[in-house]
């Protein structure tokens, strides 16, 4: 049960239940008692499987009837490189069909359809520089930005009756998160500044997001949600709170021509370089309040001082 008196949902369908976020989701849901349907591309394990997106077929409705809450958060890595044009058009398949078909069954429910919180991201915004931005700020420019506007555009035509919620995620502070390749270079002691280091990047430690994903489904919130933490945080801020969690240096700047031979243009300014003050303006708005309200706390998080100290150390 929510600690805001609000009651939690009885019934919830995720698709994306392998993926950091969906898994963290599930257990979460289901540790408070919460029936949870998970939508897989695999022969069902169990009742609380179902099989979907294997062929043509649409999905049942009756899949989802009953449900409180729909959430999607499929999507392949935006963090495998180099996006190649075949990559690209990977990247909008694996969020645009599941949101899709989801949309159509909640369409054909009509007035009985459950809630769809649908995943998105950030990058919605493109790069920003020096701009403060909130869920009412206008869409990029860059490859990323388009897709998630199709994307949310995919979630918003689940019909007049469902309510709809995007939720555009930052970058997750989680060892399997946006750490994942920050921790090997740290560990080599080759951590330092990502291009210029000094462009704010927006952050959101595991716990959080999921307490704010939940927040989304038990306050009825529609619309745009930014899901960040509340403080702005630098690529530096994040980088060097990384290294003094480890006990490793700081010092070697990884120029961004170098970045954009490495992982492509596209890449390196959708993610590495962009720039993007964003403000989790709905979340605390409607009352919700931050485990981690520093991207220096999520980093002790996701990095527990004796696994640091095993992993930085020689």
């Amino acid at each position: 049960m929510p600690d805001d008196g609000h009651v939690s949902p009885r019934r919830v369908v995720v698709a994306g239940a392998s993926g950091l976020i969906g898994g963290a989701l599930v257990d979460s849901l289901r540790a408070d008692g919460v029936h949870v349907t998970t939508l897989v591309r695999h022969d069902p394990t169990g009742p609380d499987e179902v099989t979907w997106l294997t062929g043509s077929e649409p999905l049942d409705p009756a899949v989802l009837s009953g449900a409180d809450a729909v959430v999607a958060l499929n999507g392949a890595s935006v963090g495998r490189f180099p996006w190649t044009r075949r990559y690209k058009s990977t990247l909008l398949w694996s969020r645009m069909t599941p949101t899709r078909t989801l949309a159509a069954a909640l369409r054909a429910l009509g007035a009985s359809a459950p809630a769809f919180v649908s995943a998105s991201a950030v990058g919605y915004y493109g790069s920003a520089p020096g701009v403060h931005l909130t869920e009412t700020s206008p869409r990029g420019e860059t490859f990323l930005a388009d897709l998630c506007g199709e994307w949310e555009s995919a979630a918003f035509s689940a019909g007049p009756h469902a309510r709809v919620a995007v939720l555009r995620t930052a970058p997750v502070v989680h060892r399997d998160g946006v750490l994942k390749p920050l921790l090997l270079l740290t560990k080599a002691g080759l951590g330092g500044p990502i291009g210029r280091g000094t462009q704010v990047w927006p952050w959101i430690s595991l716990d959080d997001e999921v307490r704010a994903i939940r927040h989304v489904i038990d306050r009825d919130i529609s619309g745009p949600v930014n899901l960040t933490g509340p403080e702005r945080a630098t690529a530096n801020d994040l980088g060097f709170a990384l290294a003094v969690r480890m006990n490793r240096p700081f010092v070697v700047r990884a120029p961004e021509w170098a970045m954009e031979l490495a992982l492509g243009r596209d890449a390196t300014r959708a993610l590495l370089t962009a720039d993007m003050d964003v403000e989790p303006a709905v979340l605390t708005s409607t009352g919700f309040t931050f485990t981690h309200s520093t991207v220096e706390e999520a980093v002790a998080a996701a990095v527990p001082e004796r696994s640091a100290a095993a992993t930085g150390t020689t």
